[in-house]
């Protein structure tokens, strides 16, 4: 069966570990083609708080699903997972290798695990109820009925994500079915990668957050509060303004806070986004973890991560 899936290879982890370079001479060993899997990367014009990569840091290396959508335009991961199959078949079909590359973890896993993205009715006035419900009795109260109707997806939820509360017990008043049959649904299909997967990671944390902060730094000096206030004077920035990078110098724009305030708060939103990554990609046995302070030399930390790479599709056959 594996003999018959597309090898897929994957660089993941939490930002600023290095992954666009780590991914590019990878790219340059296998002659591969980088995708992208970072959900703000897609967008046009969001280039240094995203870290896009510049045409520079790709040395001619073609990637993929990168700044082609405008920043008021409504995107999915379905969608996304569509054109990243789209793409990595096309690379294949041409005697290529792919490169995954980003720390979108809903994306990767979404893509990788072959997630059925099932067709959902919206129930609008059920929603509308549930939101009255939660503001006259608390978000308690429905996450205790879900409680009952679906047990395992109530154990995952925090009573302060509403919104995701509130999706559960819609799903299930539309299709009859609960959110964790469904989820078990949607993994029916095998994937058709064979995928060697690394995310960067490293020791020290303090290591790690160093790095976040010197490129916090840097994308200042590159410009990105003139980026951030151009979207937010824009009537099309708002999926943009959401942005870790646009959103903590919004109070610097409105002369609630100084820049400097914004600047260490961007900083810490960062560090925290990382541990968010990093739980994440965690959660899957398959991958691989690479540690970044383990290596002075970059020959080196590309030789461990062939190496990783080639154990793992030697393991799948």
């Amino acid at each position: 069966m594996a003999e018959s899936k597309i090898p897929l290879i994957a660089i993941v982890g939490p930002t600023a570990s290095g992954k666009t370079s780590l991914a590019v001479e990878i790219c340059k060993r296998y002659d591969a083609e980088a995708v992208s899997c970072d959900s703000m990367q897609i967008y046009k014009g969001m280039n240094i708080a995203t870290a896009k990569p510049t045409e520079e840091e790709m040395q001619g290396i073609p990637h993929h699903l990168i700044g082609f959508l405008d920043s008021d335009e409504p995107f999915s991961v379905a969608k996304y997972c569509e054109m990243a199959k789209d793409v990595i078949y096309d690379i294949n079909s041409r005697g290529k290798k792919a490169v995954l590359v980003g720390g979108t973890g809903l994306y990767y896993s979404s893509l990788v695990d072959n997630i059925e993205f099932l067709q959902e009715e919206t129930d609008f006035e059920y929603r509308e109820f549930l939101k009255r419900r939660a503001e006259e009795h608390g978000a308690q109260v429905l996450l205790d009925e879900l409680q009952k109707i679906d047990p395992e997806a109530a154990s995952e939820l925090h009573i302060n994500n509403l919104g995701r509360i509130i999706r559960a017990l819609e799903i299930n008043h539309t299709t009859g079915k609960t959110k964790t049959i469904q989820n078990e649904e949607s993994r029916k299909t095998p994937s058709p990668f064979l995928t060697s997967a690394i995310c960067l990671d490293a020791r020290d944390r303090q290591f790690l957050y160093d790095r976040i902060n010197k490129r916090v730094d840097i994308m200042l000096k590159n410009g990105l509060l003139e980026e951030a206030k151009a979207f937010f004077d824009s009537p099309l920035g708002r999926t943009a303004r959401q942005a870790i990078g646009y959103k903590e110098l919004n109070p610097y724009f409105k002369n609630e806070k100084s820049l400097d305030e914004c600047v260490e708060n961007l900083k810490m939103q960062t560090r925290h986004y990382a541990k968010r990554q990093l739980t994440w990609f965690r959660r899957d046995e398959k991958i691989k973890f690479l540690y970044i302070d383990d290596y002075s030399s970059g020959e080196e930390f590309l030789d461990a991560a062939c190496n990783i790479i080639e154990r793992s599709a030697a393991d799948e056959k």
